[in-house]
């Protein structure tokens, strides 16, 4: 996420470096609407994966399963170029949207992996992520040079997971789902402490600092949800 296109002008020095009073609670919104969606995704998820004609309707046509996909890339996109010109209100409608689309994609987990291997994955997950988001809140290390090598990593990946699909190298498939652990378990720590920096900056907790705030949540999530598919993919029981 470009945060910089939100930076705040007309700080003093002292602004700068003081933690502003605004900072708690936007911080809270942070993982709190990261929470509201990673909610929303695991309900509608689950309610899709029981839904014998909701299912049928998605997977059972590819023009409706594309659509959904090219749907939810149109909002993760939309909502960060967009996000100086909608309000924040518009932006959170777009963001719940964005987590109810990602469940219903995600459904499939539910008919390819036993359900206590499902909730011991998310429970793994939500233990690392933490661990890591904490790191990344309270390390004095600047991660930014992590971070630019983590997000180069991710192209890689992206690129490499395309070549698989038509190989279908199960072992292949293993391999990337380990290196995108990896990727994303740094990008917590990394992106943790770049929304730190951002709403430490901010003035109050104006449209426009919990806008920055907004970013940051569907940042995270989207950080969780990565990260949740590939350690499902490693320690994930089949049906």
């Amino acid at each position: 996420m470009n945060y910089n296109e939100l930076d705040f002008r007309g700080l003093s020095a002292d602004q700068q470096l003081t933690m502003s009073e605004a900072f708690p609670v936007l911080m809270r919104k942070v993982y709190g609407w990261m929470t509201l969606a990673l909610v929303i995704t695991g309900l509608t998820a689950y309610g899709v994966a029981t839904s014998p004609g909701i299912l049928q309707t998605i997977y059972g046509n590819s023009w409706i399963m594309w659509g959904l996909i090219i749907a939810e890339l149109a909002l993760v996109f939309g909502v960060s170029a967009a996000i100086n010109r909608i309000s924040l209100t518009t932006a959170t409608l777009m963001f719940i949207l964005y987590s109810v689309i990602n469940g219903a994609l995600l459904s499939s987990i539910f008919l390819i992996y036993t359900a206590s291997s499902i909730a011991t994955v998310f429970f793994i997950t939500a233990g690392t992520f933490g661990v890591m988001a904490l790191i990344g809140y309270t390390t004095k290390t600047d991660l930014s040079s992590m971070g630019k090598i983590l997000f180069m990593a991710l192209i890689g990946l992206i690129i490499a997971t395309i070549v698989n699909l038509f190989i279908k190298s199960s072992g292949f498939t293993l391999i990337l789902s380990y290196v995108g652990v990896l990727i994303f378990v740094g990008l917590t720590a990394w992106d943790s402490q770049k929304i730190k920096q951002m709403l430490l900056q901010a003035p109050d907790a104006s449209e426009a600092s919990q806008k920055i705030a907004l970013l940051g949540a569907l940042t995270l999530y989207l950080d969780f949800i990565n990260l949740f598919i590939y350690l499902l993919r490693i320690f994930g029981k089949r049906e």
